[in-house]
């Protein structure tokens, strides 16, 4: 049996927007001043007090707990009130449901994203029931620690050799390579095509058509290596 894991903001989910209005908000709150766009969204994909941590440094630790919950607070505002309705990318879900009806194949997330955050996206786009086992940060460290990696193996039994992460940052790749699985980069999400490969990527795709050929060739790699 394989396992693919997907990462979530950047990957299945375009939620650049609603990240970006989220940080914003946050540094707003304690009177400092936001980074830019393309700064906020380098550090998607790492947990949240650990993502406003690299953003604000040594100097405003204190404030770091303040700002993750205001932007928590936005974002269950935002919900409750039907905003925040992020749009998966094209040829996602038919990635993903190509995917499920495989016999041999079980699907997983690891995202650093609460559980909260997940069921949300699970209920907007009607997902429920494609995905066997769900890591967040409410249990496991930041990416790139592979513990999230390493639950998702113990929860399915499936083997490392038999396993692929896909992700858009550079996070993703290195938390594959230290949980000993495959990584498969994806490139219209927020790191770059040399992040990626400095990280860790064994392919790297344009498109979710081409996601479906790289992951065959992987699990026919991995199949030769048992």
């Amino acid at each position: 049996m394989y396992l693919i894991i997907f990462d979530v903001d950047g990957t299945l989910l375009d939620s650049q927007n609603t990240i970006v209005h989220g940080f914003e908000t946050a540094f707003s709150a304690v009177g400092l001043p936001a980074p830019d766009r393309k700064t906020i969204l380098s550090i998607v994909g790492r947990s949240l007090e650990e993502a406003f941590q690299d953003l604000v440094g040594p100097n405003h630790t204190h404030l770091v707990p303040q700002m993750a919950d205001a932007y928590r607070t936005e974002k269950i505002a935002r919900r409750t009130s039907g905003l925040d309705l992020d749009p998966l990318y094209p040829g996602a879900r038919e990635a993903i449901d190509r995917l499920h009806a495989r016999p041999d194949v079980l699907l997983g997330i690891a995202t650093g994203k609460a559980m909260r955050g997940v069921r949300y996206m699970l209920d907007v786009h009607d997902l429920h029931g494609r995905f066997i086992t769900i890591q967040t940060a409410d249990t496991s460290p930041s990416k790139p620690h592979p513990d999230m990696i390493e639950r998702a193996l113990q929860e399915t039994g499936a083997e490392a050799i038999k396993t692929v992460m896909i992700g858009d940052t550079g996070f993703d790749m290195a938390m594959a390579r230290s949980a000993g699985v495959h990584a498969i980069g994806v490139t219209w999400g927020y790191h770059d095509h040399s992040q990626l490969v400095s990280e860790g990527a064994e392919q790297i795709v344009d498109t979710f058509d081409q996601l479906g050929v790289a992951i065959n060739e992987t699990l026919e790699i991995a199949e030769e290596a048992v």
